[in-house]
């Protein structure tokens, strides 16, 4: 009975990050597909399969364009095939396919689409992605609001960066680098990406309004669920007062700017940390896979179901920018094959497209293997 107790009790914690997992990853793949999906039918290219997963068919139906929609047995990804296409990545045509083909019937191919109906077609899945994150940033401002704090300094760490900088207790932060500053979070978005770079932070001290330079430094910090993360840091505390915290709702302009806004942070704050990445700056072991996207999904959903929409909001923008790099067999090398395609006058030839495609390849499997080396260490490191 013991054995079965244990089996039943790490069946159940496994369910308890699995399902949140699918969920996540099913609303950002079908949307970043779905992406594809509506601006092809809007450029008139036949979409013969909208497939959310790989491998075997699990559930599928045609609709009456005589599309196949597909659930499959993989639960990592999607992809949507165009008429014409050798394979579901539209890496080339089909020969053999192009060729049964009438006239009209290859016109509402990929392959022939013109130059700027494929670009469209493969921006639109990242964009879509983008429009998803600002959907649900902005759905949760306006219905269940944001938690605002006054950003007011309630405590200075000795040694700390704003000790040096000579914050005080009972200062209020209202701008920095000139951008206003209404609550501490809006302290916090900048400070964490701004490690090792001088802020020019202006307070209100009494009835004095005073311009300090503080430095964030870059700290290993450990967040609610155990897990390192290396942000830039004031030394400052907030006050812990309930009181001083209001919950604001916004109207539906609002929400939609705020939305947008939050999404651009997530954008730049991912930017950012792949540009100090390149330099050296940044460590690679922030880079997770399946694996600690699994787990943090089951650490969210414990926080409740508004948690885990951020969650899918903030990986929505993770696959629009990683979507948009400029590799063979993602949506970026898509668009960088067009972009020469457009200096050049016509398309590079089959060669040089098969090798772009096998070099993304290896690129794609290495950093899967990299990040879930990374999911592995990483939990170990907490276990």
């Amino acid at each position: 009975m013991s054995f079965l107790n244990e089996m039943w009790a790490a069946g159940w914690s496994a369910g308890a990050y699995i399902v949140p997992f699918l969920f996540v990853l099913t609303v950002v793949v079908f949307f970043h597909e779905l992406g594809h999906f509506l601006v092809a039918r809007w450029c008139g290219v036949t979409v013969e399969a909208f497939s959310i997963g790989f491998g075997p068919e699990l559930v599928g139906w045609n609709d009456r364009r005589g599309t196949r929609w597909r659930i499959a047995a993989i639960p990592l990804g999607g992809y949507v095939k165009f008429a014409g296409d050798e394979n579901v990545a539209s890496a080339a045509p089909d020969p053999e396919a192009l060729a049964r083909m009438s006239p009209a019937e290859r016109r509402s191919t990929f392959y022939f689409a013109p130059l700027p109906a494929r670009a469209a077609i493969v921006a639109a899945g990242p964009f879509a992605n983008f429009l998803l994150a600002i959907a649900i940033f902005a759905g949760i401002f306006m219905f269940v609001g944001r938690a605002v704090t006054d950003a007011a300094v309630d405590q200075v760490d000795p040694g700390s960066a704003a000790e040096e900088a000579g914050l005080k207790p009972g200062d209020l932060v209202i701008a920095i680098d000139g951008e206003k500053i209404a609550s501490f979070s809006d302290m916090q978005r900048i400070v964490e990406v701004s490690a090792d770079r001088p802020l020019k932070v202006t307070v209100e001290r009494g009835a004095q309004q005073i311009d300090l330079t503080a430095t964030p430094k870059l700290k290993e910090i450990k967040d609610a669920f155990g897990n390192k993360l290396r942000i830039g840091l004031l030394g400052i505390k907030r006050s812990t007062n309930p009181q001083n915290v209001r919950m604001e709702k916004y109207g539906p302009v609002d929400a939609v700017v705020a939305g947008a806004q939050e999404t651009w942070f997530q954008i730049a704050r991912t930017g950012q940390y792949l540009g100090r990445l390149v330099v050296g700056r940044e460590s690679a072991d922030q880079i997770g896979g399946p694996i600690r996207i699994a787990k943090t999904s089951g650490d969210f959903a414990t926080l409740g179901f508004v948690a885990l929409l951020s969650l899918a909001a903030i990986l929505s923008v993770s696959i629009g920018l990683l979507n948009l790099v400029p590799i063979p067999l993602l949506d970026g090398g898509h668009l960088l094959f067009y972009a020469l395609e457009a200096v050049r006058g016509r398309p590079l030839g089959p060669r040089a497209q098969e090798i772009g495609m096998r070099i993304g390849l290896a690129f794609v499997l290495v950093l899967m293997i990299f990040a879930t080396w990374n999911d592995i260490v990483h939990l170990s490191s907490l276990g």
